[in-house]
């Protein structure tokens, strides 16, 4: 009963983010093209997340891991349930992409 009210709440177990990296994680930045030019982590893919629906396409397997980004952590957490509810099953909001920096240390 404990996990079903994690789940329904979007309580997860803590993962490594830097560790989700080295195993070739991907970095989605959901924040607009003009947000993203202004500041980005390296090697970060840049799809809005108004965008996101169309572009399911451009990920290779629904089980590679993904760590979605944006300003702030809500549209990053708006683009996971997308993923999520589209098959993709290793989906991890990063929250805002500056603090995601600081975290997994890429510059």
């Amino acid at each position: 009963m404990f996990e079903s009210l994690k789940k329904l709440l979007g309580i997860e177990p803590k993962v490594s983010l830097i560790d989700l990296v080295n195993e070739g994680a991907v970095i989605l930045d959901v924040r607009t093209k003009g947000e993203f030019t202004q500041g980005h982590i390296r090697g970060s893919i840049n799809i809005p997340v108004e965008n996101l629906s169309s572009n399911l396409n451009k990920f290779k397997g629904k089980s590679k891991p993904i760590i979605t980004c944006c300003a702030s952590g809500s549209r990053s957490a708006y683009a996971k349930g997308i993923l999520t509810s589209n098959g993709f099953t290793n989906v991890h909001n990063g929250g805002a992409w500056i603090s995601l920096k600081r975290k997994i240390s890429i510059n």
